[in-house]
């Protein structure tokens, strides 16, 4: 497989001018749709008991109360504490999906992080020979780009921890940033380019 090094002069300017901003947005709106959403309080209504007025309402020189399981109390409810019907995602426009993904490479690129492979291909599926392709790029770990999944090479890079196997589909700017080096595969970056 001839790996190729791609700089900052092989991509299109329009990878080049986008401001890092947008992907700072996207990949707060990504990690904010990954939240799980299960804090949750009860509040004075969901705690059990509190049914009867704990004195009278006046002539004891102390505060009214209607109900031993108001926040004030110990034992009462919580006062606006989480609830799980809360909304976390945050709305991404497309070209702003795009913008932050150019970003993504163009960084990596001016890091000399961006690779190309003309195919990604492990025929044998083993593991130890897509060990020995990412080990040979020297790099910490590496998302690795490929058009369509074939069976053998799932299975070569499946057990890897420092390489994961994504489809051309599931590429965005999160997993770009995320990881120290992309290899991609040539064919697809041209597609990439040729949209910019």
């Amino acid at each position: 497989m001839k790996t190729t090094v791609i700089k900052t002069t092989d991509l299109p300017q329009s990878f080049l001018e986008v401001h890092p901003h947008n992907l700072y947005l996207y990949c707060k709106a990504y990690a904010a749709g990954l939240r799980a959403n299960t804090a949750q309080t009860k509040n004075r209504s969901a705690v059990s008991g509190g049914g009867k007025k704990p004195w009278a309402q006046k002539g004891g020189g102390r505060a009214r109360a209607g109900s031993l399981r108001s926040p004030v109390f110990v034992g009462g409810g919580v006062a606006f504490g989480p609830s799980t019907n809360k909304n976390y995602d945050q709305k991404v426009n497309k070209k702003q999906k795009k913008l932050a993904l150019y970003h993504a490479l163009a960084e990596m690129a001016a890091n000399e992080r961006l690779f190309v492979v003309d195919n990604i291909e492990i025929a044998s599926g083993k593991t130890k020979d897509a060990s020995a392709f990412v080990n040979g790029l020297g790099q910490r770990d590496v998302l690795v780009v490929k058009e369509m999944i074939d069976d053998k090479t799932f299975l070569a890079f499946r057990n890897l921890q420092n390489a994961y196997l994504i489809e051309s589909n599931e590429l965005n700017a999160y997993l770009a940033a995320a990881y120290h080096s992309i290899v991609i595969e040539k064919a697809l970056f041209d597609k990439l380019t040729k949209e910019a």
